[in-house]
């Protein structure tokens, strides 16, 4: 195997194990906005939606910018800014609704 290929094998390695925390953290939206992020009735769909846009709603909740949400103030305090940007890059990955 050439270096550029093994090189290349473990970029793309790399680029999936830094996914896969994005996914696993987004996966605990599913109760509410779907495993896909395509919700039904009152609860909004976030699949392919803006990656800042979603990101930014997410640091509102966590920091109590929007005061009248249910349980969303709740789920963002449990992760790091970091973590919520990867949630948010996860959504907006996915097909829109």
């Amino acid at each position: 195997m050439s270096t550029a290929l093994a090189a290349g094998l473990s970029l793309a390695a790399i680029a999936q194990t830094a996914e896969r925390p994005g996914r696993t953290w987004a996966a605990t939206c599913a109760a509410c906005h779907g495993s896909d992020g395509k919700a039904q009735g009152a609860i909004p769909s976030i699949s392919g939606r803006d990656t800042e846009q979603l990101y930014r709603t997410l640091l509102e909740f966590k920091n109590g910018q929007r005061p009248t949400a249910t349980v969303m103030h709740q789920h963002a305090k449990g992760y790091t800014d970091d973590e919520l940007r990867r949630i948010a890059q996860a959504f907006a990955a996915q097909a829109a609704r």
